[in-house]
């Protein structure tokens, strides 16, 4: 058995769309939930594979290997990673932020942005960014979904897209996940993996040019209009570039930096 862990927002459509037409494998299983919630899994040896949190790379680098040619990232605005808030950005020095507990990677690259490119330090809880917990808060961190309802909603006046923050700031592309998989089971199943990713790479190609019909079916569970979905999707990437690398070892010396993250993640163990 082999345990694939998959992101379960539309961001992924353009792979996961292709990959449920496929006839795989019938030991290949399939895992959807939230980042947050893959991350805990891969950590407790209850997936093999997937996509998951950059962070959780960064954290134990020793267990992990990143699989080459796949991410979840963006070159510029993301559109689906935001700090929602009802105040300037000067003034939210000592607020309440709320943050989700869906991601690992977007909080730590908010306090990044909020605390080194702006010199701020609020306060930050995690909650329920969509419901009551948001009332009290000046503003909140709010990622997939989520982020896409609120846009749609306008509650907030100040609106910012990390991904095009970060790239503004550094030059460089953010990539929020990487498609990991667990040391252990390379030690026994290499070539599946190996047979996995290519799968996945080739749905990834797939999925590339058949954008507007994949937009025609996900759209719908935001809901937001086909025209919309499109721009949003067309922004997400799901390569893992040179220069996606370098973006990573730049967030992940941060982290290093911050003392967030092992020493040992850079550099980066790409498996091919």
């Amino acid at each position: 058995m082999a345990r694939i862990g998959m992101v379960n927002y539309i961001n992924v459509a353009p792979i996961y769309e292709i990959w449920k037409e496929r006839l795989l494998p019938a030991d290949w299983q399939v895992i959807e939930g939230q980042p947050s919630r893959l991350n805990r899994l891969l950590a407790e040896d209850r997936i093999d594979m997937g996509f998951v949190s950059s962070y959780a790379y960064a954290v134990h680098p020793e267990r992990y290997r990143i699989l080459a040619d796949l991410s979840i990232s963006a070159t510029g605005p993301v559109g689906s990673v935001f700090l929602f808030s009802r105040l300037p950005l000067e003034s939210l020095d000592g607020q309440l932020v709320l943050l989700t507990g869906q991601s690992d990677t977007s909080i730590r690259l908010l306090k990044i942005i909020l605390e080194e490119f702006y010199r701020i330090r609020p306060r930050y809880e995690i909650g329920d960014v969509s419901g009551r917990d948001a009332q009290s808060a000046a503003g909140v961190l709010a990622i997939g979904d989520d982020a896409l309802r609120l846009r749609v909603a306008g509650r907030y006046p100040v609106q910012l897209d990390l991904g095009e923050t970060w790239h503004r700031t550094t030059g460089l592309p953010f990539v929020f996940s990487v498609c990991a998989v667990r040391e252990a089971f390379l030690a026994e199943q290499a070539e599946t993996a190996r047979a996995i990713r290519q799968t996945l790479v080739d749905c990834r190609q797939q999925g590339a040019l058949r954008m507007a019909e994949i937009c025609d079916r996900v759209a719908r569970r935001i809901p937001m209009d086909c025209e919309t979905c499109s721009h949003y999707l067309m922004g997400i990437e799901h390569d893992l570039s040179p220069v996606k690398i370098m973006a990573l070892e730049r967030f992940f010396q941060y982290l290093i930096d911050r003392g967030e993250a092992s020493d040992a993640s850079l550099p980066l163990k790409i498996f091919h």
